[in-house]
């Protein structure tokens, strides 16, 4: 779990920086009327990162298997209106956000990883393996924002 935490606390103090060196104008273009902006993406992760703090936490002490609840991505992404956030407000909301959740992984156990999670009639999963595909989702939509 170390090298999650390392990854995203990297993550933490490079992405601010180089977003903000996007042409504002450009970040919140749409490439294609159904495609997010690049601010939406950013407002999207925030969104993965509100879901997934709470599963986090919740997965440590309910039943098990623990079952996650999906959310409307799309939606979510339109009825918090980060295209119209300003793009300082909406950096400091992902990186407290993601703040916590380096908090909360960095107190869960060996233990606690192994604990299983169902999503629907999907195969069980493991915590751990749900705390890193947070960081691997994350990943790939910062390549979609940088081009890497």
């Amino acid at each position: 779990m170390q090298e999650v935490i390392a990854k995203l606390e990297g993550l933490l103090a490079d992405v601010p920086k180089r977003f903000v060196e996007l042409d504002e104008e450009a970040a919140a273009l749409r490439p294609l009327p159904e495609k997010w902006s690049k601010k939406e993406i950013i407002g999207h992760l925030c969104d993965s990162a509100i879901n997934n703090l709470q599963r986090f936490i919740r997965a440590q002490f309910e039943p098990k298997p623990f079952a996650l609840t999906p959310y409307a991505q799309n939606e979510w992404v339109l009825s918090q209106r980060y295209a119209d956030i300003p793009t300082e407000e909406l950096l400091t909301l992902w990186v407290s956000l993601n703040t916590q959740i380096v908090r909360v992984i960095g107190g869960i156990t060996e233990e606690q990883q192994a604990y299983l999670c169902v999503v629907g009639d999907e195969p069980p999963f493991t915590l751990g393996w749900l705390i890193e595909d947070y960081v691997v989702h994350m990943e790939h939509h910062l390549k979609q924002i940088f081009g890497e």
